[in-house]
């Protein structure tokens, strides 16, 4: 309910407008969707409890993977069991705080996919560029140092993001997705919103571009030692690299897909499909990394043959 107080008005819940009626189709599609979320459950879970109980993989790259494993088990827990819960209701509504609770989970797991990102092409690079010293340079302390170090970035930015939204003063309640959003947010406000768009893109430059920076630096020196190097240089790039390039391009589409339909009218397109578009990089990364780096990587794919035998 709402009450108007000293010209601006006060709402203890948000109204999600992009939920349409599926009548007979809802309880496949519920199905469906939990099927999903058990699968990315297990998956993930499973990967990271052969990495923790296997010896052999107790190494940087693979303590990188299962962070990132862990981010994706983060990410899609907040928004799957709100999802399903949502399938089967009538009332699309969400209190204020849990909606803030959601858009603080979804910016920090996407934050923190991003610096994992850039912190797993540090690590080949050095591994790569820098074989002999790599021992030396990419200590366990160090690997303990930069995982806390993505993780605690992407939470400091994004609980500053949620504060001054927060304190916004609305006109509106309704938000024209299934799940809660910043941006849709910060567009219903009646109050000046000039801070939350200048800091919105320093967050966005910050959690984004700087690890995609630093994706770029690492990898086109990476190239360079590839292109000078011996046959064998070049296989281990590719066998090492492929899955962390393909995990970011498939990530990177996802947001951008998010990006721009919450930014543009994109009335012309389907109902279902932006909504597709906008679920993509919160279920499709957390169900195509196991799958990735499980085939790719040799050491977890003989683990799970030793492990099946």
């Amino acid at each position: 309910m709402r009450s108007t107080m000293t010209n601006f008005t006060h709402f203890s819940f948000f109204t999600l407008d992009a939920y349409f009626d599926i009548k007979q189709l809802r309880y496949i599609l519920f199905m469906f969707v939990l099927f999903l979320y058990v699968l990315i459950i297990g998956s993930n879970v499973l990967l990271i409890v052969l990495i923790c109980v296997n010896r052999s993989l107790h190494e940087p790259m693979y303590m990188f993977v299962c962070s990132l494993f862990l981010n994706q088990l983060y990410g899609s827990s907040s928004l799957f069991p709100f999802l399903l819960g949502h399938m089967l209701s009538d009332t699309h509504t969400v209190a204020v705080p849990l909606c803030f609770m959601q858009i603080f989970c979804l910016y920090t797991y996407v934050g923190v996919e991003f610096c994992n990102l850039a912190v797993m092409s540090y690590d080949r690079y050095l591994a790569i560029c820098h074989p002999l010293q790599y021992q030396s340079l990419m200590t366990m302390k160090k690997v303990a140092v930069l995982i806390a170090v993505a993780w605690i970035t992407a939470f400091l930015i994004v609980v500053i993001t949620t504060s001054l939204s927060f304190s916004l003063q609305l006109c509106g309640n309704v938000i024209n997705k299934i799940y809660c959003d910043n941006y849709s947010i910060v567009k219903l406000a009646c109050s000046d919103t000039t801070v939350n768009n200048i800091y919105g893109l320093i967050s966005t430059a910050l959690i984004v571009f700087v690890p995609f920076g630093i994706v770029l630096y690492t990898y086109l020196r990476i190239l360079k030692v590839c292109f000078s190097g011996s046959k064998q240089t070049r296989q281990k790039a590719i066998s090492t690299c492929t899955p962390h390039l393909a995990s970011l391009i498939n990530f990177s589409f996802g947001v951008c897909f998010e990006v721009l339909q919450s930014r543009f009218n994109m009335s012309s397109v389907p109902h279902a499909v932006k909504i597709f578009l906008s679920l993509y990089y919160i279920t499709c990364q957390p169900l195509f990394n196991p799958v990735m780096y499980g085939l790719k990587l040799s050491k977890i794919r003989s683990s799970w043959q030793r492990l099946f035998r």
